[in-house]
C-alpha cells in the first residue's frame, strides 16, 4: 500500500495548498479516523517547522515531538480534534481543535495545559474480572467505574506517573456545554437544550442555545463533543465561545 496520495484527494479537513506538488504523505492506521491529519504535514504545511521529509524525520528522530504525553517518531501518525503536541525544547505546546469551516486548527497552550487533554467516550464495554473499560473517540480504552457513559467527555492527564488518569467528567446532558465537531455549525461552542432520542438507528437530534447570541439550532449526536459543565469550562480549553 502507498504511504501517499495526491493532495487533490486530501480531506478538506487539513487544509493545505492542493495543486503545490502533486502527492503528499498519507495518515497511518491509528489514532482517529480518515480525517486524521499526519504529523509529517502538520509540521511542514501548516506550522512551517520543517521545509521537508528529511527535516520532519530529523525532528522526529530526536523525539522533539510529543503527542499526547508520548515522543512520536512515526511522520505518518495521525493527529485529530483534541490532541496535544508539545515542543518542550522550543517551549510550544499546541492543541488541535475545528474551526467553524471544519478545518484542523492549532491552538497555542501553555505547559499546563498540556499536560491534560480532552478524550470522547464513544462505547464503554464490560472486560474480565467485571471491570468497565471506557472506549474513547481516538481509539484509546480507559479502565474505570459505570458512573460514565457513552458520549459523556472526560478530561485525563498526559504526565507519566498519572497517564491516562480521569481529571474531570462532562456528562453528555441538556444544560452541559458542547463543541460541534461535524456539519454546518462545526466549531460552535454552545449550550445543550434538548436531546430528542430519534427512532431505528437514526442519530439523536441535538438543540443547542447560542450564549452570545441566544439563537438555538440543531444538529446531530456525533457531531457532539463535551467541553463543560454547567459552570463553562470553555476558557480553558483555548476555545472562544
Amino acid at each position: 500500500m502507498s504511504d501517499h496520495l495526491k493532495r487533490l484527494n486530501a480531506p478538506d479537513s487539513w487544509h493545505i495548498a492542493k495543486k503545490t506538488t502533486k502527492f503528499i504523505t498519507k495518515t497511518a492506521p491509528g489514532p482517529h479516523n480518515a480525517n486524521a491529519m499526519p504529523i509529517a504535514v502538520w509540521l511542514r504545511d501548516h506550522m512551517d517547522y520543517a521545509r521537508n521529509m528529511k527535516e520532519v524525520k530529523q525532528i522526529l528522530g530526536q523525539n522533539d515531538v510529543i503527542i499526547n504525553g508520548r515522543p512520536c517518531r512515526d511522520p505518518r501518525m495521525g493527529i485529530g480534534i483534541f490532541d496535544i503536541i508539545s515542543m518542550p525544547k522550543i517551549n510550544k505546546y499546541y492543541r488541535i481543535l475545528r474551526d467553524k469551516n471544519g478545518r484542523h486548527i492549532s491552538i497555542e497552550i501553555d505547559a499546563d495545559a498540556a499536560k491534560s487533554r480532552l478524550c470522547k467516550i464513544t462505547n464503554k464495554t464490560t472486560i474480565t474480572g467485571g471491570k468497565v473499560q471506557l472506549n474513547m473517540r481516538d481509539g484509546a480504552n480507559i479502565l474505570a467505574d459505570n458512573t460514565y457513559k457513552s458520549g459523556d467527555s472526560v478530561e485525563v492527564s498526559l504526565e507519566s506517573e498519572t497517564r491516562f488518569k480521569i481529571l474531570n467528567h462532562f456528562p453528555f446532558a441538556a444544560g452541559n456545554m458542547a463543541m460541534i465537531i461535524g456539519g454546518k455549525h462545526s466549531g460552535k461552542v454552545a449550550r445543550i437544550v434538548e436531546i430528542i432520542k430519534m427512532p431505528g438507528s437514526v442519530p439523536n437530534k441535538i438543540i443547542l442555545e447560542d450564549e452570545t447570541s441566544g439563537t438555538r439550532f440543531d444538529t446531530i449526536a456525533p457531531y457532539i463533543y463535551m467541553v463543560g459543565k454547567q459552570t463553562s469550562a470553555i476558557a480553558k480549553w483555548g476555545i472562544e465561545q
